[in-house]
């Protein structure tokens, strides 16, 4: 069985593979001959000789190594399988798919305001989106030195710059302190562009950068909660309209103000209804009274009325009354 020892094919492939890895080195193993190199979708497998590379293959499949992968290596294309000979090489598989994590600030990141001598606290929160570029940077930088390679690395690095990035970029032309969220795109796409430029010393392109929101101490978030509420009191009405959508919004334990001020919104309107159902009663009853006079007098049609407007004795169109004497017309 001694002679045996050894000699047997080699499966070479991403052995315990996880979501989370960037790259991860098969090392220190000979390959012999009939070994196999299985390569998994969304995988590339790099061949590397004396720490240095051989080939690239990005074709997801299985391959025999003596047939399909030495013949494209640069220093091994000639190299001869022997009985009881095989070849020592190191094969990096990389991960090829993009990487989206979420940051955060640890603590509040200090701006620098006129207001404030000793700065704004904000905290920041988002995503980046991250993947692996150029394979020779890549192995020059980490991959010589480490068996595998992690998005809690990469993380790790983008923590070490992005407070500073930050405070750049927020602080950059002037930026309204209180209302960062409206400036969002233009701070993300600053801070993407220098993320970029450091990670690209890894071989790892920053594909995205994005800020979800910013976070204000407890106080200035009050303050600025107020500001913006007493700038909606423009006049009573809308004032009024804010106050009773509050109060239709806390129901139980409302604002007293928000209360007080719907019940006089109310009492207003019912005695404005009050006031104009008077108007139309005494409008009508002076209607009816005209109305009836004119039918108790009558008039004829030549401006004489039918009656005496002081004895009644019918006028028959006459301009006096024949009983008492009355001018008719």
């Amino acid at each position: 069985m001694g002679l045996f020892k050894g000699q047997f094919a080699n499966v070479v492939e991403w052995e315990e593979y996880r979501d989370d890895i960037i790259f991860w080195k098969w090392t220190n193993r000979e390959i012999k001959k009939g070994s196999k190199l299985i390569i998994r979708a969304g995988q590339d497998a790099i061949f590397m000789y004396n720490g240095k590379i051989e080939g690239i293959f990005k074709d997801e499949g299985s391959f025999d190594i003596e047939s399909q992968i030495i013949p494209f290596l640069s220093t091994l294309k000639g190299f001869k399988f022997g009985f009881n000979s095989g070849v020592r090489a190191e094969v990096l598989f990389v991960n090829t798919k993009e990487f989206t994590e979420k940051w955060g600030t640890k603590n509040p990141i200090l701006i620098p305001t006129q207001t404030l001598p000793g700065g704004m606290p904000i905290r920041a929160f988002g995503n980046f989106s991250f993947a692996v570029s150029d394979y020779i940077t890549l192995i020059d930088k980490v991959a010589g030195v480490k068996q595998m390679y992690t998005v809690a690395d990469v993380k790790e690095r983008i923590s070490a710059v992005l407070d500073q990035l930050l405070m750049k970029w927020i602080s950059k032309e002037g930026k309204d302190m209180f209302n960062l969220q409206a400036n969002a795109y233009d701070i993300s796409a600053g801070i993407k562009t220098d993320l970029d430029m450091e990670m690209s010393k890894l071989g790892i392109t920053i594909t995205s950068f994005t800020i979800s929101s910013f976070s204000y101490p407890e106080e200035v978030q009050k303050m600025t909660n107020k500001a913006a509420s007493q700038a909606m009191v423009g006049d009573m009405n809308r004032y009024t309209q804010m106050a009773m959508a509050d109060n239709i919004g806390n129901s139980r334990g409302g604002s007293n103000i928000a209360s007080d001020m719907m019940q006089l919104q109310m009492g207003m309107q019912v005695g404005q209804q009050m006031m104009n159902s008077m108007n139309n009663a005494m409008n009508n009853m002076n209607s009816n009274q005209t109305n009836g006079m004119n039918q108790n007098v009558g008039v004829s049609g030549g401006g004489v009325p039918k009656f005496c407007p002081n004895c009644g004795t019918p006028t028959n169109g006459a301009n006096f009354c024949s009983n008492c004497g009355t001018k008719l017309a």
